[in-house]
């Protein structure tokens, strides 16, 4: 039986060799998988530190970056820098090391529906103000449809950082 050598038994051969020769001249030496293995190519992506909630608030402390294969962002509808996290909630129940899926983040709602908030009429100099009820859940720049309570009229407004809803021309 004649047996060949590999690149494996010959690595296995050098590491076995340098650990002997490091017992003979008293020195210390440490052999790692970064000896060995080719750097590992990818990109950094942010992933939570711990799972998140539907509903909470992602806050800078809780999310760290992780390397991830360049076919990532390829394949999958992720989240690729922290700026795109700032000021958002979570949708569904982000997990620990997990890549943050684009649709599972969102702006904070700020009128929620079937709650009553304020809609802001603006025609060139005039502004009229009206209580309405919330017929969608809508965040900052969304456009929702609200119901007029008095007269039952149903219009589409965009949900304004004050938590209005504005129709009309400024």
């Amino acid at each position: 039986m004649v047996r060949t050598k590999t690149k494996a038994t010959s690595r296995r051969r050098a590491g076995c060799q340098s650990r002997l020769a490091a017992l003979v001249l008293g020195v210390s030496v440490s052999v790692t998988a970064i000896d060995i293995a080719p750097a590992f190519a990818g990109v950094d992506l942010p992933v939570p530190r711990r799972t998140i909630h539907p509903g909470d608030a992602i806050e800078p402390g809780l999310i760290v970056e992780r390397r991830f294969p360049d076919a990532t962002t390829q394949r999958f509808a992720v989240v690729v820098s922290r700026d795109e996290l700032a000021g958002m909630e979570a949708r569904r129940t982000l997990l620990p090391g997990q890549p943050i899926p684009l649709n599972a983040v969102a702006a904070p709602e700020l009128v929620k529906r079937g709650q009553p908030t304020r809609l802001v009429f603006h025609d060139g100099g005039l502004i009229i103000v009206a209580q309405v009820e919330a017929m969608q859940n809508g965040g900052a720049g969304d456009m929702i449809k609200v119901r007029n309570l008095d007269s039952g009229l149903t219009v589409v407004g965009t949900v304004q950082s004050d938590g209005t809803v504005l129709i009309g021309n400024e």
